[in-house]
């Protein structure tokens, strides 16, 4: 569902009440029968008006109260179970008019405060419950009261309105129940301040939001064609030219800087709605609120922030297509400058609709996701930054998809955003991935130099990070790389080990592909590494790669059973990867990727390259002896030798799938 429009309520309970004699039951009754009874019971039953016939499609109960039947407790029980409270009274009886003030009105007010719960700071948080005064019996007099009750209203903000109505000629007698029934679906006082004659300030702030999703290039205006959007969004209707000149004219009138340039700005944007409900149009606020997810409460609705998605064991959660090119109008929108990065205003301006920005700018974004050099995040960036957070934490990412206007400028809900990927025991039966995203766990004792290979991946020139000194401990690093000529998005997750004999958490060990890590200088760091691979992925089915960090130092024999390239031929891994920021190589990345992408074709990667280290000592025996020619006689038997040798290959790879022996 793209559009969330309506109070989420599911039933109306108008409860009347009123001194003896005003014709309280006598007002139920002939809403019902549609005439005048003739007699009338002390107290009227309870009635049930379906939704069908309600002008807001909304069931409704009619609740009478009868002191003559009726106890002191029972009416403080009616009273909190009601929506809404209509006080009757008589018009051509000013006794039961000063009652409203003197009697029933404070009587609300202190059952409602007496049943409400505490706040923070323990005391009572008074639940003003809305009120509508009616006056019946209007066919009795020739004046109205109306002057004398909005009076009253002006000391009680919780009285929603004030109808005259006549039970005898059935004169508004809907017209009462209507508004009893919009008191409680589109009630006044979170959005007004009666005293103040103003907007409340939630009902400020959430319309300030709904401005700022609204002004699609960004200018503090909303000109024709985004109000004519805005328009077709909450009401499903176009605005008519006429209309809309009229609607400036009245805000150009009463607010001097509510028009610029033949636009609406913010002050007259709220002037509007404030107009609204003084005119007592609260349904066309309350639409535009809802149609932005805020319930009751001016709150955003769990419903509207989190839509239940579901995740099938061993799936993930990627960005759509539709999530990717919404988040990239975003970037464009408020890249002001169009330099293709975000300073930190322009950050903070994106993120201006939102309780807060979902990570920090100084230090989250500068170091997980690739930025320009003054540390700005650029569009690339961005779209990397949002893919963590989908993979992650898949929840947030539909929350501030909300926030930002996903659903009102997609008509949709954020579910479409998203994409959940097939489960992974099908990728592993299929030997080939269809995720787009995979996440790699990097583990290693402290000062194998983990954290320096994950920052490596987002910089062009790594060797900038040679003798940093990584204060701030950021878990992950995302940038995306070719695989088979497809972008793929790798995330590094940095594994905090504090001791050697720390056990890992599943979710630690858990991931589409382990880069295992150990410092080649020192004697000493293999042996964690060995230990966390025999413990933890020797009988597992995730691709590991052993890499060897700071390369570019000499080399130390490791103080264990087995040297690295010993124990990966043992258990079936490629060598070990030889890296060093000071080399700026980055095929690690693309290597680590592939494997993921491909989780059990391990073996064939090992047989590709061995296959390899035989086409370069082949080449130099050529070189040594002098074989190296132009002859093509010579160069058509090395291709029968190189034909027969791929065949060979692929009789034993095909055998080696067959087995599945260390096939991971």
């Amino acid at each position: 569902m793209g559009q969330y429009t309506a109070s989420q309520r599911k039933n109306v309970r108008i409860l009347l009440v009123g001194d003896a004699g005003v014709g309280k039951t006598s007002l139920i009754l002939s809403l019902v029968s549609e005439e005048y009874p003739e007699e009338v019971p002390p107290r009227a039953e309870e009635i049930t008006i379906p939704a069908n016939v309600t002008p807001e499609q909304v069931p409704t109960n009619i609740v009478d109260f009868s002191s003559v039947e009726q106890s002191d407790e029972a009416l403080a029980a009616e009273i909190n179970k009601a929506h809404v409270v209509c006080i009757v009274y008589a018009v051509d009886d000013d006794d039961s008019l000063d009652r409203i003030t003197s009697h029933w009105l404070p009587l609300v007010r202190s059952t409602c405060s007496s049943s409400s719960s505490t706040n923070t700071d323990g005391e009572p948080d008074v639940a003003r419950k809305p009120i509508v005064l009616v006056g019946n019996k209007i066919d009795l007099i020739e004046y109205s009261t109306i002057d004398s009750v909005l009076a009253i209203m002006e000391d009680y903000p919780e009285i929603e309105s004030c109808v005259e109505c006549s039970a005898k000629t059935l004169h508004n007698i809907s017209e009462m129940f209507y508004y009893a029934q919009k008191a409680v679906l589109h009630p006044t006082s979170p959005l007004y301040i009666m005293e103040e004659q103003n907007l409340t300030p939630a009902c400020k702030k959430s319309l300030v939001r709904i401005f700022k999703i609204c002004d699609i290039d960004s200018d503090n205006l909303l000109n024709d064609y985004e109000l004519n959007l805005f328009q077709r969004r909450c009401f499903n209707t176009p605005l008519q030219p006429q209309i809309l000149d009229e609607v400036k004219s009245v805000i150009q009138k009463n607010v001097p800087d509510g028009i610029y340039n033949d636009a609406v700005t913010l002050q007259g944007f709220l002037f509007l709605h404030c107009l609204f409900i003084q005119r007592g149009r609260n349904e066309t606020t309350w639409a535009v609120l809802r149609r932005f997810g805020y319930n009751d409460q001016l709150e955003m609705c769990k419903e509207y922030l989190r839509p239940a998605l579901k995740i099938p064991p061993g799936s993930s959660t990627e960005l759509s297509h539709r999530g990717q090119q919404f988040l990239i109008a975003l970037f464009e929108r408020y890249d002001r400058d169009g330099d293709g990065a975000l300073s930190p205003e322009e950050h903070k301006m994106l993120f201006s609709t939102c309780p807060s920005p979902p990570w920090s700018y100084s230090t989250d974004i500068r170091k997980s996701c690739p930025t320009n050099d003054c540390g700005w995040v650029t569009l690339h960036g961005w779209l990397c930054r949002w893919t963590l957070m989908t993979l992650i934490d898949v929840v947030k990412t539909m929350e501030y998809l909300a926030y930002l206007g996903f659903n009102v400028h997609e008509n949709d809900s954020q579910l479409v955003a998203i994409h959940v990927t097939r489960e992974r025991r099908i990728d592993l039966a299929k030997r080939q991935s269809s995720r787009s995203v995979y996440k790699c766990h990097v583990i290693g004792p402290k000062g194998s130099g983990k954290t320096g290979l994950c920052r490596g991946f987002l910089i062009d020139d790594m060797s900038k990070l040679l003798g940093k000194e990584f204060k701030t401990n950021v878990v992950h690093c995302i940038n995306s790389v070719q695989v088979y000529g497809q972008e793929k998005h790798l995330i590094l997750r940095d594994i905090d080990v504090r001791h050697a004999l720390d056990p890992l958490q599943p979710q630690e060990v858990n991931c589409d592909v382990a880069c295992l890590v150990y410092d080649s200088s020192n004697p000493r760091s293999f042996e964690y590494v060995a230990r966390i691979y025999i413990k933890y992925f020797a009988e597992s089915k995730i691709p590991v790669m052993i890499v060897g960090t700071k390369c570019d130092l000499e080399e130390r024999r490791q103080d264990y059973l087995m040297q690295p390239a010993e124990f990966c031929d043992k258990y079936k891994l490629l060598p070990p990867h030889l890296f060093s920021l000071k080399t700026n190589k980055k095929e690690l990345y693309t290597k680590l990727a592939t494997m993921a992408a491909f989780p059990r074709f391990q073996a064939a990667w090992i047989l590709f390259y061995k296959h390899r280290l035989v086409q370069l000592w082949e080449s130099a025996y050529l070189r040594q002896f002098g074989l190296m020619t132009e002859d093509p006689k010579v160069w058509l038997k090395a291709g029968l030798g190189v034909a027969a040798a791929t065949v060979l290959g692929f009789i034993v790879l095909k055998a080696i799938s067959a087995t599945g022996t260390h096939s991971r």
